[in-house]
């Protein structure tokens, strides 16, 4: 396939070279015009309206945008309990167990002073030799705080309630106070006769250190001097030395105790130091 020739036919004159200027003239105006218009729109021109879904779809966003908000708060704002949902939400606490409602009931058992702890072997190893797990329950050798002075410091020790003396819990019987009663170091149960008695609830719970239900916390018992008012002493050392005679005054925070000693038969109170002074 050829192309064809066009031929313009040559035209000649002034006039038709002004046609052709005011022609290009004209296109570019026209152009301007429109780029004018479509950067500058009529402001007289009604807008065109947005589609119906695209409407409610923005008044949706709009309403569901502050309830987000207020979820979010909502979740951020601690949550607010009354008094009355905090002690129902708070668990009980635990009853306290008392060593009295246990199995058994509780004995005195007298034993030779000093061999406590033997003694409370001896009757472990024997309960367990003689099968007897399920009538001799326990034994206890009660204990507390008692305030001692050494090198001129208070100090606070555990010392023996009741040294000579264990407690026991069983369930008495022939057999069961057979093997007690001649276990080594056991001189007796504490009672009545040859008939045992057993401890009420208020001394076991007061040998043993029990909590009361009333008591909002373990209450701390106050330590016992090792010595006491109207005990008769030893003076060991000082110019009262190997004297005896007896504490009528304790000064706890100065260390020191005032004692009768009798001088040429005739009782003079002496203030001495504990350090000063010896259980007889």
């Amino acid at each position: 396939m050829t192309d064809e020739e066009v031929t313009v036919p040559a035209v000649d004159g002034p006039d038709v070279a002004a046609e052709l200027a005011d022609a290009e003239v004209a296109i570019d105006d026209a152009a301007i015009a429109e780029v004018a218009e479509l950067a500058d729109p009529d402001p007289s021109a009604e807008p065109a309206e947005e589609p119906a879904e695209a409407v409610e779809e923005a008044d949706v966003d709009v309403d569901v945008a502050p309830a987000a908000a207020d979820d979010a708060a909502s979740d951020d704002e601690p949550e607010v309990l009354t008094e009355a949902e905090l002690l129902q939400e708070e668990p009980p606490a635990p009853p306290v167990e008392s060593p009295y409602d246990r199995p058994g009931k509780w004995y005195v058992l007298h034993t030779q002073s000093g061999y406590e702890n033997k003694v409370l072997q001896n009757l472990e190893a024997r309960t367990h030799s003689m099968n007897m797990e399920t009538r001799i329950h326990e034994t206890v050798i009660p204990m507390e705080d008692v305030v001692e002075f050494k090198g001129g410091k208070k100090v606070v020790v555990k010392k023996k309630m009741f040294p000579g003396y264990l407690l026991v819990r069983c369930s008495l019987d022939d057999d069961s106070w057979y093997a007690i009663r001649n276990t080594p170091g056991v001189t007796g149960f504490v009672g009545a006769g040859n008939k045992p008695q057993p401890l009420p609830r208020k001394d076991v719970e007061n040998f043993l250190q029990v909590k009361t239900d009333s008591e909002e916390a373990p209450k701390r018992t106050r330590p016992r001097l090792e010595y006491e008012i109207n005990e008769t002493v030893r003076v060991k050392e000082g110019p009262f030395a190997d004297f005896s005679g007896e504490i009528v005054e304790i000064n706890e925070d100065q260390l020191k105790v005032k004692v009768l000693v009798n001088i040429f038969g005739r009782e003079t109170p002496v203030e001495l130091e504990f350090s000063q002074i010896a259980k007889l």
